[in-house]
């Protein structure tokens, strides 16, 4: 990404220490974005109740005073590691509308959902459906060309490209390839790297945002 000058918004759980979190902080000092991702990506006790409710991401179903506890607990300790962000990513990008409220009372500004960039501050959103891999290698070199297709198509077009991907799915060279060929092309159609924040900035939308959640920082 530094050798194609793309910026990194990087999905960080509080959870994660030691050399994770040094990583993220050498590389938000350097340019990147850092993104609030959940606090500790386990499912609502509510949704423990049944298989289907399970299923449902750490922020998914919340309402909004649930959501603020969590917030609080997860914004002491972002601080804590000197990662303190406005901007947030919910795991499996699913926010219940009951965390959007929680995020605007705890002085969050972005929010991005499966869906689009949330303007906590504004109430607009910036629509765009996040690009991302299964969570499985079965059928991967069909994801890996819709991966790079998408990129085109919405960048031909005019459109925000979001492109996200898990540091493990960096070890296997579909993936792998498939994230610079996808970049590549987004750029040759005239996006442009950003990060989320930048997404907000009074500027055209041909634009393009990676994300990336740290899991294994050696393979970013």
């Amino acid at each position: 990404m530094q050798k194609r000058q793309i910026p990194l918004s990087l999905l960080f759980a509080p959870r994660r220490d030691g050399a994770v979190a040094d990583w993220v902080r050498t590389r938000r000092a350097a340019g990147d974005a850092v993104l609030m991702h959940g606090f500790d990506h386990s499912p609502e006790p509510r949704a423990r109740r049944t298989v289907t409710l399970a299923r449902r991401a750490e922020f998914g179903a919340l309402p909004a005073h649930e959501a603020g506890l969590r917030l609080t607990a997860a914004v002491s300790a972002m601080e804590r590691l000197g990662l303190s962000t406005d901007s947030f990513a919910p795991p499996r990008w699913q926010a219940s509308r009951g965390t959007l409220i929680a995020l605007r009372g705890k002085g969050f500004t972005l929010c991005a959902d499966l869906h689009g960039v949330h303007g906590l501050t504004t109430g607009g959103v910036h629509r765009a459906r996040v690009q991302g891999f299964a969570q499985t290698e079965r059928g991967e070199t069909l994801w890996c060309f819709t991966y790079v297709l998408t990129a085109a198509r919405t960048a031909r077009r005019g459109g925000l490209v979001r492109l996200a991907v898990d540091a493990a799915d960096l070890v296997r060279p579909g993936p792998r390839q498939a994230v610079l060929d996808a970049i590549d092309i987004a750029r040759h159609h005239g996006a442009t790297g950003i990060t989320y924040p930048d997404v907000l900035a009074p500027a055209p939308l041909h634009r393009a945002t990676t994300t990336a959640r740290p899991s294994l920082p050696a393979a970013l």
